[in-house]
């Protein structure tokens, strides 16, 4: 069957809504954050119609979780070309490109002017329930390829939503499942029933009553990409205010030349600057490195919790636990496509191998593009930090570079498709979050942000984060 029967067939049932007479469907994009708004941005160029599905209220809503959190990437690497040409007929100009924005200072002074020249191309407050292929679940075979996309929707309110598409390009990024504390990659015992001592996320400190929550207080931190580096920090600047105030840093390895990431060395200078803030918090007596502990139970002792390793090793009471092990992607609303995923990252499988964190830093990644992003499914796309699964290497650049990539392809032009316009910075350990209201240059002690510009564990983990329906 023809797409455009399919879709007649799908539209005289009611079942979607958005099926244009002449059968031209969008190419749907999921999430409005940095790298589904670029890929938003390069679809027009390319005279194609996006539709992007946004779960949040606004542009950048993961991005606007982290917003106290400064970048490690300048702003000459957080704006995407395309995006920029879009902007400057309302006459955007990027700020300063060699200062460091925040993640407040991303959504508000990029992301959301973007998202307001995009206009009607963006729904809010669409949640992304399923994709599948009209009339087939992934079992069926027959004329699969040629049946457009169904996305099932859940609007504010409950109200559900069929959208039909053309293509899928999945940019919600990790943001909205971090992984936990236990060793074995699942929560540790008694973690899920102590959730009011325990977060997930690099804490404001700037809020009184977040920075009530840890001042003179005892906090483990688990975690050993830049978020951590960052909650360090933030405990010890806490520290030399509010006396008792100590961070017990959890790590499930040892100690090392690379601990830290690139320090000086670092060609992403505000990376290597995070790195060495939260060794001097060691240094300086304000945290303390608890190694090779296995994270295995949480106990209650009071109204305090501890930690217990597998070996046996029972960590000193704590008041708060700050879990920053890195985020993982949502595979479940796409149940009923064919993906290839690499069992290991959750990744594409050719993408996978030159992502891989035993071997890669964010500088190691050879940009990469539609090749390496293609699944089974004809025309299905998952970019930026949804498309590294549970590797925590981004960049907000290689997001960029792909999506580029995906649009060029979708628009029939291969070459460009294939043509690789991007070159990264190497070394150091790819993290993914800065500190806040510090100096813009790394010599002052600039801040990072991570990766792809925001905090993860990395990051970022990714040093962003990602996001539910608008991650990086």
């Amino acid at each position: 069957m023809l797409a455009a029967q399919a879709i007649d067939k799908c539209r005289s049932k009611g079942e979607i809504v958005n099926a244009p007479a002449t059968g031209q469907l969008p190419v749907v994009v999921i999430g409005a954050g940095p790298v589904g708004l670029a890929a938003a941005a390069h679809l027009v160029e390319r005279g194609l119609e996006p539709l992007v599905l946004e779960a949040g209220p606004s542009a950048g809503t993961a991005v606007r979780d982290w917003a106290h959190v400064r970048l490690f990437s300048p702003w000459a690497e957080v704006t995407d070309p395309a995006a920029e040409k879009l902007l400057a007929p309302t006459g955007w100009v990027r700020p300063d490109g060699a200062t460091y924005p925040t993640g407040g200072d991303w959504a508000e002074q990029y992301l959301q002017p973007l998202a307001d020249v995009l206009g009607d191309k963006i729904r809010y407050g669409a949640t992304v329930t399923g994709v599948a292929r009209a009339g087939r679940d992934r079992i069926v075979d027959a004329d699969r390829d040629e049946q457009p996309f169904t996305v099932h929707i859940e609007l504010v309110g409950g109200r559900e939503e069929r959208i039909a598409a053309r293509a899928m390009i999945d940019a919600s990024g990790t943001w909205s499942i971090p992984s936990p504390m236990g060793a074995d990659g699942l929560p540790a015992l008694g973690e899920k029933a102590a959730v009011d001592r325990i977060s997930y996320r690099v804490p404001d400190l700037r809020d009184p009553a977040i920075r009530a929550r840890y001042a003179g207080k005892r906090t483990a931190v688990v975690g050993s990409g830049a978020s951590a580096f960052t909650a360090l920090a933030y405990l010890a600047d806490l520290a030399m205010e509010k006396p008792g105030t100590h961070a017990a840093w959890v790590l499930r390895r040892g100690i090392g030349a690379n601990t830290f990431g690139g320090g000086e060395a670092d060609q992403l200078p505000a990376r290597g600057a995070l790195g060495l803030r939260a060794k001097a918090a060691v240094e300086d007596g304000h945290a303390s490195a608890v190694t090779g502990f296995r994270t295995r139970a949480v106990e209650r002792d009071g109204d305090r919790l501890v930690l217990v390793a597998e070996d046996g090793r029972r960590l000193d009471p704590v008041d708060e636990v700050l879990v920053l092990t890195g985020f993982r992607p949502d595979l479940s609303f796409l149940s009923e496509v064919r993906l290839g995923l690499d069992e290991r990252l959750q990744a594409p499988v050719a993408l996978a191998p030159l992502i891989d964190p035993n071997i890669h830093s964010c500088g190691t990644v050879y940009p990469h593009g539609v090749n390496e992003l293609a699944h089974p499914e004809q025309d299905l796309y998952l970019v930026g930090m949804k498309s590294y699964g549970r590797a925590p290497t981004f960049l907000a650049l290689t997001g960029y570079e792909q999506v580029r990539s995906v649009a060029a392809a979708l628009a029939g032009d291969r070459e460009a498709a294939e043509r690789v316009e991007l070159t990264l910075p190497e070394t150091g350990v790819c993290g993914g979050a800065g500190l806040y209201e510090a100096p813009d240059t790394a010599s002052e002690g600039g801040e990072g942000g991570g990766c792809c510009g925001a905090p993860a564990t990395l990051h970022i983990g990714v040093g962003i984060p990602t996001a539910t329906s608008g991650g990086c």
